[in-house]
């Protein structure tokens, strides 16, 4: 057992992608490469402008709030953070604080690591703006104002996780969620999630129950991928433990570092700073609304299938393994393409297997999503097919599946009587016989217990054939010739 034990608490920050337009202003919500063309005048805080609340933004952030149990409020409001940053162009944020109810309070949620279910509390879920983005250059700095009120929500959990691993098992669980229940896309090369990272550790002999045990809490901000929070905590815990080995640890303050991945090391920023000082007070354009229970309710049966749902049904409904239905249900876009493959058709394990195997396969060497992926679950029908009733082989097949994607043409167009499989059996049972009537060697030394030459008489026969031999219905006859010889 360690001699210390780590408490870790995440502040996930995710964009919802899923509105039309931001959550206080009317500019677009949409990502784009091109700096400030999705603004408005209420983004840029210019003078006489008010805010008005997006009701879908809202909408979706009471549904994440009720996937993870959490109890909502019977009225919203907004709030005023005020701190000044050159990416805030009002100097205040518009936020809601814990006190009253955000959109969840007190939730709980079960996730998967390392093939066990562990829990996590969820201390609150709210809804607020994002901020403009930051480019820094050798000598300046350009901002781009298109993420400015783009809504955002902040998830803050308890320090529930005692490792890396399972802070990411977690972190990848809640990305599913929010792309299963469409209420963001949670692409990090996009910008969209991005997590504050609270580590502390205490001596494992102790209750880890009691807050008195705990040990100092440093926050590390802005960690913006799931291998950096990784990372960060993992030097943490490791930068800690030296601290309490050389008794420095009592010392240190409360405070906020920031990931620097080029030297993979956390770098003081600042002592913490505590809600005091941002000195929230009710935001006075926006009034209170209530939150009916007909509006809940509405929400509630909304909630579409999840992926640790559709992960059960895979495996009791379908037969699939435990491994495949993880891989199966790790991306939303890849789980739909499974079910489009099942709707048109398609057995489950067949379709479960060229998903896994071959489309993943490529999709990760040519660093491309599945929805610019060429080939169609009914164009994958074309293929399966084809297996089935014996035209083309497993290895033609493939052949034929990367020859589809690269020209960009249905496989249909690559299946010939050509090159199509011989499953005939009596034209398989001709150049059979004709085979081993000039082998009477091999075949006395196979009868005399050389059994391995068995394979040497199916390659003459795919030799013969140029590999369009059906292999199952080829071992078949194989068999019954030598019988009878």
């Amino acid at each position: 057992m360690s001699k210390y034990l780590a408490k870790i608490g995440l502040e996930m920050h995710c964009e919802i992608s899923e509105t039309n337009t931001k959550v206080f202003s009317g500019a677009r919500n949409y990502y784009s490469e091109e700096p400030n063309t999705n603004v408005r005048p209420v983004d840029m805080a210019f003078p006489g402008t008010l805010p008005v609340v997006n009701k879908e933004a809202v909408r979706l952030s009471l549904m994440a709030s009720m996937i993870l149990n959490c109890k909502q409020p019977e009225y919203i409001w907004f709030e005023r953070k005020n701190y000044y940053y050159p990416d805030l162009p009002k100097g205040f944020q518009l936020t809601q604080e814990t006190k009253p109810i955000p959109v969840g309070i007190y939730g709980k949620v079960d996730y998967e690591c390392d093939g066990k279910i562990k829990s996590v509390r969820i201390n609150n879920l709210h809804l607020e703006e994002d901020a403009a983005s930051l480019d820094h250059f050798y000598d300046t700095t350009n901002i781009d104002y298109n993420r400015a009120g783009v809504p955002l929500l902040e998830l803050v959990t308890e320090p529930d996780f005692h490792s890396a691993k399972e802070a990411v098992a977690f972190l990848e669980h809640m990305r599913s969620i929010y792309q299963y229940a469409n209420i963001s896309e949670a692409d990090s090369k996009k910008g969209q999630i991005r997590c504050d990272v609270n580590v502390s550790i205490m001596d494992s002999s102790l209750d880890e129950n009691d807050p008195n045990n705990w040990g100092t809490k440093i926050e590390v901000k802005n960690v913006n991928s799931f291998g950096g929070v990784r990372d960060a905590i993992n030097y943490e815990i490791e930068r800690q433990t030296e601290l309490k080995e050389t008794d420095k640890y009592d010392e240190m303050e409360q405070q906020t570092r920031r990931w620097d991945e080029e030297s993979g090391t956390t770098i003081y920023m600042r002592s913490k700073v505590d809600a005091i000082d941002y000195k929230y007070f009710v935001e006075p354009n926006i009034p209170k609304f209530k939150v009916t229970d007909e509006w809940l309710e509405e929400i509630k049966k909304s909630i579409p299938e999840l992926a640790m749902e559709r992960k059960k049904k895979y495996i009791n409904e379908y037969g699939l393994s435990d491994y495949d239905a993880s891989v199966l249900v790790k991306e939303k876009k890849i789980s739909d393409y499974f079910e489009e493959c099942l709707s048109v058709g398609i057995d489950a394990k067949t379709s479960a297997n060229w998903v896994s195997v071959n489309i993943i396969g490529y999709l990760n060497k040519e660093d491309m999503d599945i929805s610019d992926f060429y080939l169609t679950p009914s164009m994958l029908k074309q293929i399966t097919d084809f297996i089935k009733d014996g035209t083309i082989s497993s290895k033609q097949a493939k052949e034929v599946f990367f020859k589809a994607i690269e020209s960009k043409k249905e496989p249909k167009n690559f299946v010939s009587k050509e090159n199509a499989q011989i499953s005939d059996a009596s034209e398989l049972t001709s150049i059979i016989t004709d085979i081993l009537d000039s082998s009477t060697t091999q075949i006395e030394q196979y009868k005399n217990g050389k059994t391995n030459l068995f394979d040497y008489f199916v390659g003459q026969v795919m030799k013969n054939t140029k590999g369009k031999a059906n292999p199952v219905i080829t071992k078949e006859i194989i068999t019954k010739e030598l019988d009878k010889r």
